[in-house]
């Protein structure tokens, strides 16, 4: 991973707001620790410290998770942490309120096993009466970019005189899942262009899979809520589990 890891990953997630409400929602109704897996840059975490939360922000990328705690340090919020670990076999020292699974993270943990695994940890990590919140996209529609056709409008951003664009190019059907495609362009101050294509793989889950891997794994599924659609992401049904 390098620098740029962490602007195409602000580009491509980080002004996704739709599912913000909801998390500071359950934060405050189960209250903190929170622990929110696939941090990132930070998206979801700061919006919570921000109300007040302490949050633990759990990510396998160090180089996201440096650019957080230096966010966290900038605007003053003290109840940020982080660890960088595999959501498959992180260790906590202590449980949490609340563990949130934003934007289809668990669906990149490769199948039932991988699942299976992180649901084992975060079982341990969640303390009686807390909550396992997980958002899956579980009605993606398979699209492509056709040859001559139009293509859809790129999310672009600018730094130090570098123009960074992505561009959502499809999303296919493929092994029991979904490969996500997109490319991604720079244009340095000098003119020089450069363009590489980003895959993504998300595993086909629905919700009643989930609940019962859930189950199997000590939880205790609760009421689903949802994410709505937006012109420029997908909805999310979120499966909520008990502990």
């Amino acid at each position: 991973m390098n620098a740029d890891d962490v602007i195409w990953h602000d580009l491509e997630c980080g002004s996704y707001d739709e599912d913000l409400a909801l998390w500071r929602a359950l934060a405050a109704r189960h209250g903190g620790p929170v622990l929110d897996v696939g941090a990132g840059t930070g998206r979801v975490t700061l919006e919570l410290a921000r109300a007040g939360h302490d949050v633990l922000a759990l990510d396998r990328d160090r180089v996201l998770l440096a650019a957080l705690a230096e966010r966290a340090r900038a605007a003053g919020l003290t109840g940020v942490s982080t660890l960088c670990a595999d959501a498959r076999t992180f260790t906590l020292s202590g449980p949490v309120a609340l563990c949130i699974v934003p934007m289809q993270t668990v669906q990149l943990l490769d199948g039932p096993a991988g699942r299976a695994r992180f649901l084992e940890r975060a079982r341990s990590a969640v303390r009686p009466g807390g909550m396992l919140a997980l958002a899956i996209a579980d009605a993606l529609e398979p699209f492509e970019v056709a040859s001559g056709s139009p293509e859809p409008l790129p999310d672009v951003a600018e730094l130090d005189g570098t123009v960074y664009s992505s561009r959502p190019l499809a999303v296919r059907p493929e092994r029991g899942g979904f490969v996500l495609e997109r490319r991604r362009e720079t244009v340095t101050p000098a003119g020089e262009l450069s363009a590489a294509t980003d895959l993504v793989r998300l595993e086909a889950l629905d919700a009643g899979t989930l609940e019962a891997e859930g189950r199997a794994a000590g939880f205790t599924p609760r009421p689903r809520e949802r994410v709505a659609t937006t012109p420029d992401y997908v909805g999310s049904t979120v499966v909520m589990l008990g502990g």
